[in-house]
């Protein structure tokens, strides 16, 4: 009778090593997946930083030649939110491989200015900026170009 009642009672649940073992499997799971989400907020966090300030690059660029005069030369500083901005405007230089832009500039006397932005935000340590460059076609001579 006691043969038969030992194995009634072993296949009637779990152990405790059974149970702490499931525990265990859980709890390692579970931290994994808590890693991946902040891992994912982090991510999205980030893009959506890095595309606020390529809107606010935008913004800036925009601005050339309505509220921002567009001359060689020219520095500004501005805000925009969380972020902060300059602006650099300088002769373009092609470099030494590929001289035809600005040859070809110079015999249709149009000037080309290179456009430099940065964008920053955040607070140090964690300070983050972005660069952006472009370059802008401006008549040297607007008056003779006109007449």
């Amino acid at each position: 009778m006691k043969k038969g009642m030992a194995k009634f009672r072993a296949g009637n649940g779990f152990t405790l090593l059974e149970v702490l073992l499931a525990f265990v499997v859980f709890a390692l799971s579970f931290a994994t997946v808590m890693e991946i989400l902040s891992g994912s907020i982090r991510n999205t966090v980030r893009a959506r930083e890095y595309t606020e300030a390529a809107l606010v690059a935008q913004s800036v660029m925009d601005q050339l030649g309505l509220e921002l005069a567009v001359e060689q030369g020219a520095n500004y500083l501005g805000e925009s939110g969380d972020y902060q901005w300059e602006l650099n405007i300088g002769l373009y230089e092609d470099d030494a491989e590929n001289t035809q832009s600005v040859v070809l500039a110079e015999l249709t006397g149009i000037e080309l200015l290179q456009i430099d932005l940065v964008v920053s935000w955040g607070e140090p340590p964690r300070d983050k900026s972005n660069y952006f460059s472009t370059v802008r076609a401006m008549q040297v001579n607007r008056e003779l170009a006109g007449g």
